[in-house]
């Protein structure tokens, strides 16, 4: 299967909210980098291994966040490096209020897993709204 397959079935994964089957597709050590300023960053922001990011991150959004969901608008395909380009919607729990936040993912590729994640958001349009 090739990466941007591979990425794609991870979003769809998301989506059923089936994270088991998203991380399959990690490596064990990935470098996970959530964006500084999202609700459920502790520290640096960066998490190693697919197990803190799934704990740390993943499993963390339901309590910042009611209906999250990722609007994906686009795939930039580079082979071993792939953008998802879109937008994450919901609600703030902390505020009640609706968000429609530009992202973007970052996603490197070692061997037909995913080695390293970096996310950007417009966090100001999350926690501002």
């Amino acid at each position: 299967m090739k990466n941007l397959e591979v990425l794609k079935q991870g979003y769809q994964d998301f989506a059923k909210g089936n994270v088991e089957a998203v991380a399959a597709n990690w490596h064990n050590d990935i470098v996970w980098e959530e964006c500084p300023g999202m609700p459920m960053v502790e520290g640096d922001a960066v998490y190693i291994g697919a197990k803190a990011a799934v704990e740390k991150v993943l499993a963390r959004l339901p309590e910042f966040f009611d209906n999250f969901n990722l609007e994906i608008s686009d795939f930039v395909d580079g082979g071993d490096k792939i953008v998802m380009v879109g937008y994450y919607t919901g609600v703030l729990k902390s505020t009640g209020k609706p968000f429609r936040a530009h992202a973007t993912h970052t996603w490197a590729f070692k061997d037909g897993k995913v080695s390293h994640f970096i996310q950007a958001v417009d966090t100001a349009t999350i926690l501002n709204s």
